[in-house]
């Protein structure tokens, strides 16, 4: 099979052909993944969901076996590199979020934000010691930068304290939405330096003494994915675990510039995942004798789904395009991550819809991207920040307060 046949058949809702710019290698990683997705967590996901239970092992079982971070084939040409090629990222993104949204943001956290942060962040032997084992899937990490407190604000709002005392730093202070954060090895916690008042990071391992991590509870979106609400009470981090090469919050904004884009790539996954569990069902069932999807109503809400997930692909074919030329920038991923955001969250109504009262069952598979759209759209910042950030750049005036 050549690369176009692979491509039209793993993705046929990329009408413009994007998807045949990936390597016979990167698709064939990204088709053994969706077969290890479909063997490994399927049969627990509805369950899962419902209960609000992570299955990681699991879920970091598929990722371990299909290589998604380490298979020779993704780094041909690009021998040394800790991280594959930037396209491949966004397909990799469009595999999971199709799949299953909560699914591609536990990876995310662990492989967009957490592993960024190290790469980022890190000495040539912190990445070597921390990164290993988080692209080998030995080990679990996250994000830990927001507070309850402070979201959107953070970069002048965040309030847990580092005091350092001799080679060793005292964190006090509290975290919350932080994703994986109850299952993590390790967790990366941004906090200020009481001293000089910057902004630093500190690989936090887990059963630290005085570090408390809550599931929050009751949501309705997301709800495979453990978020925490984390206290740290004079939780003591060697200076050899303070990542350092982040040393203020234009530091931070580094990993955003990556992991915002990762975003986009997730939104554009659940848009298609809405997409095609809609697509099947009018496919297949009948009301007044005949097929849904052969009403005209239905057709036109179809078609528009069908655009909005190529425009989405697009932009993130474009996005992940930019990344790879080292050219990235805030205003580029925001505007992705903006523009996606808004027509999945479109996308996914209108795939409730066309499925009627089946849609609002887990069955049915629409129900989980119609859920879980909600958090997306928030999260990695919200549809306001995000504007704010383009507008700036369009009239050169920060509406920041």
């Amino acid at each position: 099979m050549s690369v176009k046949e692979l491509a039209k058949e793993l993705y046929p809702e990329d009408l413009f052909g994007y998807a045949e710019k990936l390597t016979e290698g990167e698709l064939k990683v990204l088709k053994h993944l969706r077969q290890e997705m479909e063997a490994r967590i399927r049969p627990v996901l509805i369950d899962s969901y419902e209960k609000a239970l992570l299955p990681r092992e699991e879920i970091l079982g598929a990722f371990a076996a299909a290589k998604i971070m380490t298979h020779p084939d993704l780094f041909v040409g690009r021998e040394g590199s800790w991280k594959a090629g930037e396209l491949y990222n966004a397909f990799l993104y469009l595999e999971m979020a199709r799949f299953d949204p909560s699914v591609a943001t536990f990876y995310t956290v662990h492989g967009g934000l957490g592993y960024n942060t190290i790469l980022i962040g890190g000495s040539p032997e912190q990445i070597e010691r921390f990164a290993t084992p988080v692209r080998n899937f030995e080990a679990q990490t996250c994000f830990a930068l927001t507070e309850p407190d402070h979201g959107s604000d953070i970069a002048g709002g965040l309030a847990t304290t580092a005091e350092r005392k001799g080679d060793v730093w005292v964190l006090n202070g509290e975290k919350r939405w932080i994703g994986g954060a109850k299952t993590a090895d390790f967790i990366p916690v941004f906090a200020r330096d009481v001293e000089t008042k910057k902004i630093k990071c500190f690989m936090v391992k887990k059963d630290s003494p005085g570090l408390t991590v809550e599931n929050v509870e009751h949501k309705i979106a997301l709800r495979i994915v453990n978020n925490g609400h984390i206290t740290l009470k004079d939780v003591e981090v060697a200076e050899a675990d303070r990542l350092v090469n982040i040393n203020g919050y234009g530091d931070v904004a580094k990993i955003f510039v990556r992991t915002r884009a990762d975003v986009a790539y997730i939104a554009m996954g659940t848009a298609a995942g809405a997409f095609n569990a809609a697509l099947r069902l009018t496919t297949t069932r009948e009301q007044f004798g005949r097929k849904l999807g052969g009403f005209q109503l239905v057709q036109e809400k179809l078609a528009r789904m069908q655009a909005n997930v190529q425009a989405a692909i697009a932009y993130s074919a474009r996005i992940a395009e930019i990344q790879e030329s080292g050219t990235e920038e805030m205003l580029n991923s925001s505007l992705a991550k903006l523009h996606n955001s808004l027509r999945m969250r479109e996308t996914v109504a209108l795939a409730r819809e066309v499925c009627g009262g089946n849609g609002i069952t887990y069955e049915t598979e629409v129900a989980r991207f119609f859920t879980d759209a909600e958090a997306i759209y928030t999260y990695e910042g919200t549809h306001e920040i995000n504007a704010m950030i383009v507008g700036r750049e369009l009239t050169g005036i920060g509406a920041f307060i």
